[in-house]
């Protein structure tokens, strides 16, 4: 089962990938995105052992980003891969059957490609302008999203579709109106002076959403 909230790791200033991980665990979040960019692959795996063993004491799944290989040797729960990263087949051959899978999409076009590919899931966007991602893929908004879902629903795919990129709590609501499955978020609970508040206000608007999502 893919949560309907994904909160994407986000060092702050003055702290680590692992305190900001923390406080979304601590404030209700079940679904973590380790994303670690510019460091090794030692730095990276040490990190996603120390974050795997945090988030197994809550419960929560951790998808690493980017790296197959250190998802197989942290032993974490997924892996999500971007469209210029390892294509999901082959990564599929290193991390085995079993590990959940997801890919990053933009367009419908990418996200038949993932669906041909066997991702488990999908992140697209990005929703709005976003600091957290260098080279960042055309802005869809609200209506691009609309666009999206209505030639999904209509080619019968049904796969689980986050929206990703910029997502403020106040914006849920139109966007699951959208027909997404649910969001993907970084910034809005890294710098939230009460996290356990925002998490608790956006998991409501996810589930007070009146429109079926794109699950399977």
């Amino acid at each position: 089962m893919i949560d309907k909230l994904h909160y994407i790791s986000q060092q702050p200033e003055n702290g680590t990938h692992f305190i900001a991980v923390k406080k979304a665990l601590d404030a209700g979040c079940q679904w973590i995105q380790l994303r670690i960019k510019d460091e090794s692959d030692d730095v990276i795996l040490g990190q996603a052992i120390k974050i795997r063993e945090l988030c197994a004491g809550y419960k929560a799944k951790l998808i690493v980003n980017d790296h197959p290989e250190i998802a197989l040797k942290a032993g974490v729960d997924g892996l999500h891969l971007g469209l210029q990263d390892m294509p999901i087949v082959q990564a599929r051959q290193i991390v085995g059957p079993d590990m959940i899978i997801g890919g990053t999409a933009n367009t419908f076009e990418h996200i038949q490609q993932r669906v041909v590919e066997g991702a488990d899931y999908i992140g697209l966007g990005p929703f709005r302008f976003t600091k957290t991602k260098q080279k960042l893929s055309p802005i869809l908004g609200l209506e691009g999203y609309e666009s999206i879902i209505s030639q999904v629903r209509a080619a019968g795919i049904c796969i689980p579709i986050i929206a990703i990129g910029g997502i403020l709590p106040e914006d849920i609501l139109s966007i699951m109106q959208a027909g997404v499955s649910g969001v993907a978020v970084s910034g809005a609970i890294t710098y939230a002076d009460d996290a356990a508040k925002t998490i608790k206000e956006m998991y409501e608007y996810l589930k007070s959403s009146p429109v079926e999502s794109n699950s399977r």
